[in-house]
């Protein structure tokens, strides 16, 4: 049996023109020329970046507080938060209202680190960006969040299928 010309086609895989894929090239290249200016200058990693980049404007916070805010895995923000107080750019403090809760801060250094990376950053930021109009920037930023919350969207509905299947299998079994 023959392929018809649409059935060869749509069997046809590029990888490089997959658009999951050409993220994943972007965001590679995007983030190695970030990281390249805070692992240079003092030796962060990704996580201990975005931890203190979350504090910088948003203290005091939980290590919870910052994993919802960072797009981090728990493992990850609590790895950050020891590398951070070992070189005194973070401390902890136990919240006065509620003492169950530890809220972290950038120390006085933690702050002149952070404050030393923004303006390279947002040099960075101009230089990604230059090639774009200001059009083109704002076109590109809204594209970017409705494809997101696209795959939110897609996610959301495969976790309540999966979750409705899990049901029905409990279901049957009891």
């Amino acid at each position: 049996m023959t392929q018809t010309g649409k059935e060869q086609q749509d069997s046809i895989f590029y990888l490089e023109t997959f658009f999951p894929y050409q993220v994943r090239v972007f965001y590679l290249e995007v983030s190695q020329a970030v990281s390249d200016i805070y692992i240079s200058r003092y030796g962060l990693t990704v996580s201990e970046w975005r931890t203190m980049a979350v504090l910088g404007n948003h203290q005091p916070l939980s290590a919870s507080d910052v994993v919802q805010r960072s797009s981090i895995d728990k493992v990850q923000v609590s790895r950050a938060i020891q590398g951070l107080l070992k070189r005194d750019l973070l401390q902890r403090r136990v919240d006065p209202v509620d003492r169950r809760r530890v809220n972290l801060h950038l120390t006085d250094k933690g702050q002149q680190v952070f404050a030393d990376l923004i303006p390279r950053i947002r040099t960075l930021e101009q230089q990604l960006l230059g090639c774009l109009s200001e059009t083109e920037q704002q076109t590109l930023r809204a594209l970017m969040s409705k494809v997101r919350l696209q795959a939110e969207s897609i996610n959301r509905s495969r976790a309540e299928s999966h979750d409705n299947a899990a049901a029905q299998c409990q279901s049957a079994a009891e």
